[in-house]
């Protein structure tokens, strides 16, 4: 009886542990300790772009530094994430990559911010919800989608050079109901390439001059999207438009001595881009279009100059399961004709290029990928003038996710 009456107290204390009762003699279950409230995640990507090279001089600042002339193995992206709900409308987001390698520097792995934000749910769903801090800017749904999801190694000239890491400061409020946010989750997390949720609608501010600078005029950029993935059939297709208008400063460190700008440095900031992707059940197709002005090199004057630009690409994929395997063999071909106004002098570029490639998934934490890329490029700024190079290189890749 004793022993009986030992366990039943002990029963009873371990429960009355678990659940606290509130004013109202309800169970409450108690509070999750700070270490619960959160996950980690990351993944890393080592490249080697030699093999079958024709021209070491053909490169892209933007893309790989690792491409042409002394290109080794190189650490593209080191990421790791940590990120939870801290509250039903509070999420938090914080990613530093650790394979940066500054400007004009021959020493890399430097650790640097990508995102910093968090997100304040207005709706108990979160349905509408603000998000504050660094974080992607909702311009092109490429730009938005996941280097560590993405097919191509690299992303099309034509919307990336709308931004440097493609992020800014911004505060930006997205709207989605809770069905197309599963939606959004499920394009990614059943392997049919998705962007991530950023609403159906996105209208937000932001700095302007890119990831990780400060502000230089006290004006803010604006953008605006609007996106929808639709059920047709067994297919789905999410059309997109997306803009954005600014005004943009060439900052005195991305200038070479002798160029010629205006006195305030200020360049009008203005694209606008549509969006088609028909997501790979097996076959996808992907392509986008946009076009604008901005700062651009202009090698006949030697100066900066407020510049129309266009460009775009289409991609094809295929999605071919193998038991637990996943193989997407792709095809991209993309242009550009414009400035890249965060590269020095606003440097000039007129692109062709085309990507043939496969993407092979063993299994979910480890990714290989062989890319041949054609290319021919000119790019030129008040230093290197008079530049066209074409070639074509055979590019592989590793990827660890955890």
């Amino acid at each position: 009886m004793k022993k009986c009456l030992v366990a039943l107290l002990v029963l009873v204390a371990g429960y009355s542990h678990a659940q606290t009762p509130d004013s109202a003699g309800k169970a409450v279950s108690p509070a999750k300790k700070w270490f619960e409230t959160f996950a980690v995640r990351g993944y890393v990507q080592a490249r080697y772009n030699r093999l079958l090279e024709t021209n070491d001089d053909l490169s892209c600042e933007q893309c790989d530094r690792s491409w042409g002339k002394n290109g080794g193995i190189l650490l593209r992206r080191v990421r790791i994430i940590f990120f939870g709900q801290l509250h039903e409308r509070v999420y938090f987001y914080i990613q530093p990559d650790f394979a940066n390698t500054p400007t004009g520097s021959s020493t890399g792995n430097f650790g640097q911010l990508r995102d910093a934000y968090f997100d304040i749910g207005l709706d108990k769903k979160s349905q509408y919800r603000v998000r504050l801090g660094q974080s992607k800017i909702p311009y092109g749904f490429e730009n938005m989608q996941s280097s560590q999801i993405r097919l191509p190694l690299d992303r099309n000239d034509a919307l990336n050079s709308a931004f440097s890491n493609e992020r800014d400061l911004a505060a930006i409020l997205y709207w989605a109901p809770t069905p197309v946010r599963e939606r959004f989750s499920r394009l990614v997390r059943t392997g049919l390439k998705g962007s991530g949720d950023y609403g159906v609608l996105a209208l937000g501010v932001f700095n302007g001059q890119t990831a990780n600078r400060s502000d230089l005029n006290n004006q803010r950029h604006i953008v605006a999207r609007v996106t929808y993935p639709l059920v047709v059939g067994r297919h789905i297709i999410e059309p997109s438009l997306q803009a954005y208008a600014g005004d943009y400063v060439v900052g005195k460190d991305q200038q070479s001595a002798g160029v010629k700008a205006r006195r305030d440095l200020s360049y009008p900031d203005q694209r606008l881009a549509a969006t088609f992707v028909l997501y790979p059940q097996p076959f996808g197709v992907q392509a986008e279009f946009n076009a604008g002005r901005g700062p651009e090199f202009n090698p006949r004057t030697d100066s900066i100059e407020t510049r129309n630009l266009h460009g775009g690409y289409v991609l094809l994929n295929y999605r071919l399961q193998v038991q637990q395997q996943q193989f997407y063999p792709f095809l991209r071909a993309h242009y550009y004709e414009g400035g890249k106004k965060h590269e020095r002098d606003a440097r000039s570029y007129s692109v062709r290029e085309a990507e043939l490639g496969v993407e092979w998934q063993p299994f979910s934490s480890f990714e290989l990928v062989a890319m041949y890329t054609l290319s021919a490029r000119r790019f030129e700024d008040f230093q290197l003038q008079d530049n066209k190079q074409r070639g074509g290189l055979l590019r592989l890749q590793a990827q660890l996710n955890f």
